[in-house]
């Protein structure tokens, strides 16, 4: 293979209309802008939701609601995942994060209890359900709070 014999993949690359290079091309001239108005000129356009002077639909309409900056955002995780894991292990949110279970720990983990857990294992978490506690300690394993 030689430097002149390289060619882009193919699908990669494609025809680019080329803009008011002559009537020639199809696009010459005012290159589909049209005749005259401030969309046509270079650097003419209005910012989002300007709505040429009148009232924006985004001023128009009430408010509502509001977020609370305080609100915890739990990871949250059923019983039955924890059936994944060996009989004995200390499952904690690092080893939930290595082993793809979860994507991320925000604010901390909170484990719920929906299914049935088979295995003895401990668990440790930031916050429980009182169903998971009592489920995790009849299956003869441990909830433990970080």
């Amino acid at each position: 293979m030689k430097l002149h014999e390289l060619r882009p993949a193919e699908g990669s690359t494609k025809n680019r209309k080329r803009l008011g290079r002559g009537t020639a091309t199809g696009q010459g001239k005012t290159a589909g802008r049209g005749q005259d108005g401030q969309k046509s000129r270079s650097g003419g356009s209005v910012k989002p939701g300007f709505e040429g002077g009148q009232m924006p639909l985004y001023r128009r309409l009430p408010k509502r609601g509001f977020t609370n900056v305080f609100k915890k955002q739990w990871t949250i995780i059923n019983i039955d995942t924890l059936n994944k894991f060996d009989e004995g292990t200390v499952v904690t949110p690092a080893l939930l994060l290595e082993k793809g279970i979860i994507k991320k720990v925000v604010d901390g983990v909170k484990v719920l209890g929906n299914g049935e857990l088979q295995k003895k294992v401990t668990v440790q978490a930031h916050k429980f359900s009182q169903s998971a506690v009592e489920k995790i300690e009849a299956a003869g394993g441990k909830a433990e709070v970080i």
